[in-house]
């Protein structure tokens, strides 16, 4: 039987802490987005959903649904097996073609999520080279960090952005006779600061170095036809990319996009991506309908940035402050208190219907807790206002004699 004395300890310290995790019950109503109905504890409400990662609401788009309804009515639902057995429809192998058609690559490995592809690429990378030394930027994902910890290969870790220590590192790396791998991430979601990706790829090119980024928070919502952060400033030279379906592209699911020798070789040995159900055909054809879309597009990444910036300067001339490194957008409103944060965002659900995730540790390092606000090109002027005013009177009432 087991001791239950040992998690209900764990459960104790994280709510003492303010860092215990409440997942909120909502439902998103096809066509209302980035309205949606929270499921609380004493009453249902209408809300207006502030931190989806719904970036562009393609999740809602008639492009997207009209595509999953046809994929739905042709082939059912699930795949029916493992990508090796039965479970590779035609809607896979076109959804590849048009991710690495995309990144301009020469193929592409769909997995079931960003965070799968993250990690067991990374665990294949180190059965492939024998040698390899992980370098990587201290403020990646938890899927960058899980992949390389359970990869079981060397790694370094040089400091967020630091070229200066990047040079460092490799050089250490290269006197060991190690093959380097950069891991680093285009937009980091916490901060929403972007990585000098040049500058890594021809420190790379320097010493050698294989690169791989993390464009999670960048696919379909940066560059001409939304191939992400490399495609907005020209670069072409990172080796492997990731990407996920299920941000600004509305769906679900996560790939590299690379060359074809190195997709076939990670195909071959990456277990996550082997031995389990794939993705359904359904999920794949409403993908491959909104990256098709938000190629052609421009205009819904347009109106995205055009509201994150007026949201910041809206915050600012209220004096909320947001993280100072925040040149994307991604809104975070520092707090700096896991308590406080917490309490915050109760509030501003339960009382406005605001709803803004409190992000605290380990999500963030102690001190830095946030409100990670995600505006989207639906959401109004109107609701910008009231954001606003409930945040300012939220911070004035949560603060006041403490």
């Amino acid at each position: 039987m087991i001791n239950k004395e040992p998690f209900q300890q764990k459960i104790n310290e994280l709510k003492d802490s303010g860092n215990y995790r409440v997942f909120n019950d909502i439902v998103r109503e096809r066509g209302q987005f980035p309205e949606a109905i929270w499921y609380g504890p004493y009453n249902i409400k209408n809300i207006v959903n502030w931190c989806s990662n719904d970036y562009l609401g393609m999740g809602q788009h008639k492009v997207v649904i009209d595509a999953m309804h046809t994929a739905l009515d042709q082939t059912g639902t699930g795949s029916g097996g493992t990508r090796n057995i039965s479970g590779t429809s035609h809607y896979h192998v076109a959804l590849e073609h048009e991710i690495s058609k995309l990144h301009k690559k020469e193929s592409a490995l769909l997995y079931t999520s960003a965070y799968v592809a993250n990690e067991w690429t990374l665990i294949a990378l180190s059965k492939i080279i024998p040698n390899i030394c992980f370098v990587s930027d201290s403020k990646n994902h938890a899927s960058l960090i899980q992949g390389i910890l359970h990869s079981k290969a060397e790694k370094r870790i040089w400091t967020h952005n630091d070229m200066g220590n990047l040079e460092e590192k490799l050089k250490e790396v290269t006197t060991l006779g190690l093959t380097p791998c950069v891991v680093f991430e285009s937009v980091y979601s916490m901060d929403g600061d972007v990585s000098p990706i040049s500058q890594v790829c021809d420190l790379a090119d320097k010493y050698g170095a294989i690169t791989y980024i993390d464009e999670v928070h960048a696919v379909g919502l940066y560059g001409d036809t939304g191939a992400g952060y490399c495609e907005k400033i020209g670069e072409s030279r990172v080796d492997i990319i990731n990407g996920t379906l299920g941000k600004a592209f509305g769906v679900q699911g996560g790939y590299i996009s690379a060359e074809a020798i190195v997709i076939d070789a990670i195909r071959s040995l990456a277990s996550g991506f082997i031995f389990t159900t794939s993705s359904s055909p359904v999920v794949c054809s409403g993908a491959l309908a909104s990256i098709k879309y938000l190629k052609d597009h421009n205009e819904l990444r347009v109106k995205h940035q055009e509201r994150a910036s007026t949201l910041k300067r809206m915050l600012s001339e209220v004096d909320i402050e947001v993280h100072s490194d925040s040149c994307t957008h991604i809104v975070p409103v520092m707090v700096r208190d896991a308590k406080l944060t917490k309490e915050m965002s109760d509030m501003l659900l339960s009382e406005y219907g605001i709803y803004i995730q409190a992000i605290n540790y380990p999500t963030v390092a102690e001190g830095e807790e946030r409100l990670r606000i995600a505006p989207t090109p639906l959401h109004t002027d109107a609701m910008m206002s009231n954001l606003v005013e409930a945040l300012r009177l939220t911070f004035k009432r949560c603060t006041t004699d403490k």
